[in-house]
């Protein structure tokens, strides 16, 4: 039985042949879980990225995530996915830097690498020195804070939603309907209690039955 999922090259080597590489702008690199992390200087991540790319043939920059870890000095880690088409094979490399020092934009290496960094700036504020357009992405031009970190509160006072009269975004206090909120979780078919909206048009008699189904010769053709 062949495995539902594509099958990758060996990491056999890889270490050994990114240390060569990238020299001092490696900081540690190790393997878990069948996967390749290479941890980089935050200021010599384009060229780290550009030598992976042109030396080691690590073609395509498939992603570039965030991650919070608001106990370290420097919280936050930004990680970018490369993928080698010649190679078939991925790696993981980590930058590391807080709420104030930039991390150096690679947009000069892939050009989809802008779209990729306002994400990590708008959802954990990281900031991008060299990106040409860096603004929010995926909250409103308004919003304050940003929701993909650690300590963003996941409850408050204000809501923000598309209003259809206003034709823009709009900020307001948070209301909760309670309309639907009473569940007796009895089914009507089996005799609700209460009156159904539209049921008071139907006046049926308590004392008809259920209708006798037709047997299929009294079926008019």
């Amino acid at each position: 039985m062949t495995a539902p999922f594509p099958k990758y090259a060996s990491n056999d080597g890889v270490i050994e042949a990114a240390t060569a590489a990238l020299g001092g702008k490696l900081l540690h690199a190790s393997e878990a879980v069948g996967e390749i992390r290479l941890d980089v200087a935050r200021g010599e991540i384009v060229e780290a990225l550009r030598i992976l790319r042109d030396d080691l043939h690590y073609q395509q920059l498939m992603e570039i995530a965030g991650v919070d870890y608001p106990d370290r000095p420097e919280r936050f880690e930004v990680v970018y996915m490369l993928l080698s088409v010649t190679k078939n094979h991925r790696l993981r490399v980590h930058v590391s830097t807080d709420e104030v020092q930039p991390v150096p934009s690679v947009t000069g290496l892939w050009p989809v690498a802008g779209w990729l960094e306002r994400e990590v700036f708008d959802m954990y504020g990281v900031l991008f020195d060299g990106n040409p357009d860096l603004r929010r992405i995926l909250t409103d031009y308004g919003f304050r804070g940003h929701p993909q970190r650690k300590d963003f509160p996941l409850s408050g006072f204000v809501e923000l939603r598309y209003s259809e009269e206003d034709k823009r975004v709009v900020y307001e206090p948070v209301k909760l309907a309670q309309d639907f909120r009473t569940f007796d979780f009895t089914s009507p078919w089996e005799g609700a209690e209460y009156i159904l909206p539209g049921d008071e048009k139907a006046k049926v008699p308590e004392d008809r039955g259920a209708p006798t189904p037709l047997k299929a010769d009294e079926v008019k053709k």
